[in-house]
């Protein structure tokens, strides 16, 4: 719906007065005309989401009449700035409480994707702020600054509420009621049957997190692993989770970006390192795939994507994850199709990633006492609203979670039927 400033500014907006009843009542003073209308070109913009929102005079302007979900906006600035650029401020004012929600904050930002769905996308300002607002570059030393921003914050925080094994990516529940320990490791399982190893096969692993998949793969399937990985605090654990295993003679731990992977591999997997790469960078990946695979080899790039090609929410890429940005599947293809690779199996879980955050999210909670004192309020603000908007993402669609298993072309060293996903030989 297309509304312009003059009708707006002489048009009541439906409100709910504090015994709860609606209808449309005088406005308080406090907020102009202009103000009402910026906010209801934002709420237009957004779809009309089934949000109420209050503002700082006590007014509320509900988008429907069953809201699930309150915004208060606490001060005039924190709403200038919010129209301005909503995908930017959002976070930075809830961040730092000038805009707070009353109610569940998944439900509240599920209801802001679904309608915003609805509404379609690509106007001249969206366009335009997406310009302004780029990723930030993955070249080798923007890679490292990047991860480290991100994964170098202290393995003390992450231990708080990952599983036991520190796993940071999309768990696999074969039943949904399994506990998160039990889902991390069915997903190590998966991912080892999906690429079919064999005991005394060599592994190489790009992007190791704290090392679960690298000590899962040696301890159960009997192959050697070369793991790469750049964030220092991933590395110092996973080696001496190693030493403290016995698996240190079959497990290297390597200090070294991706595209310094050298070597001949029977298996490439690369679990959650696809999203910091960076869409100009995929066809060094498929280089580096090219030359450490051996002719019968096979690889698995597990990957947060999209339906179509877009950027990641510029407040995500500011504060939590810089230098990210997820794929869709045809520009995945970017990394295979210049090297003679073939797509053997495509699947997407993305329910699963929504139920892993659940527990993520859960656990965070019980944290958040211990979680302020490490950093502080807006720390746990900042992160609450990256794990609650995750959940939101994966549940709606507006992100994906692919596994796309890959061979070398012409390759009969492929299953003749997907049986052997679900026979556990481990």
């Amino acid at each position: 719906m297309n509304r312009d400033a003059p009708d707006m500014l002489d048009r009541p907006i439906s409100t709910q007065d504090p015994s709860g009843g609606t209808g449309v009542t005088p406005y308080p003073q406090g907020v102009s005309g202009l103000e009402r209308w910026f906010l209801a070109t934002l709420l237009d913009g957004l779809g009309r989401p089934a949000i109420a929102v209050d503002l700082w005079n006590g007014e509320t302007v509900a988008a429907t009449s069953d809201p699930v979900a309150r915004i208060r906006i606490r001060d005039r600035g924190a709403l200038l700035k919010l129209v301005s650029n909503p995908d930017l401020e959002f976070g930075e004012l809830y961040s730092s409480g000038r805009v707070d929600v009353d109610g569940d904050l998944v439900q509240m930002l599920e209801a802001a994707y679904r309608a915003r769905s609805g509404a379609g996308r690509g106007n001249f300002k969206e366009r335009l702020l997406a310009r302004l607002h780029r990723p930030r570059r993955n070249t080798v030393a923007g890679s490292r600054e990047n991860i480290h921003h991100h994964y170098d914050i202290g393995n003390a925080f992450y231990r708080l509420w990952l599983d036991r094994q520190m796993v940071y990516t999309c768990a696999y529940f074969p039943d949904r009621d399994v506990n998160l320990e039990t889902a991390q490791t069915a997903k190590l399982d998966y991912i080892c049957r999906k690429l079919r190893l064999k005991p005394g096969e060599r592994v190489v692993e790009a992007g190791c997190g704290w090392g679960a998949l690298a000590l899962h793969m040696a301890r159960h399937y009997g192959v050697t692993v070369q793991a790469f990985n750049v964030s220092r605090e991933q590395l110092a654990y996973a080696r001496e989770r190693a030493e403290a295993e016995g698996l240190s003679d079959r497990v290297a731990f390597v200090e070294r970006d991706y595209r310094e992977i050298d070597g001949d591999f029977d298996a490439f997997v690369s679990v959650g390192m696809l999203e910091h790469v960076g869409v100009d960078h995929y066809g060094e990946l498929g280089a580096v795939i090219d030359r450490c695979l051996k002719r019968d080899g096979r690889g698995l790039i597990h990957s947060i994507g999209r339906d179509q090609p877009g950027l990641m929410n510029p407040w995500i890429e500011k504060r939590i994850f810089p230098g990210a940005r997820p794929p869709s599947l045809s520009e995945m293809m970017a990394i295979f199709e210049p090297w003679g690779l073939s797509v053997c199996d495509v699947e997407n879980i993305r329910l699963h990633y929504a139920q892993t955050l659940r527990h993520w999210l859960a656990r965070f909670e019980t944290q958040v006492e211990k979680i302020a004192m490490m950093f502080d309020d807006f720390f746990v603000r900042m992160w609450r609203l990256y794990l609650a908007g995750s959940i939101a993402a994966f549940t709606t669609g507006e992100l994906q979670l692919f596994q796309v298993v890959f061979s070398r072309s012409g390759s009969h060293e492929v299953p003749w039927t997907r049986a052997y996903l679900y026979t556990h030989n481990g």
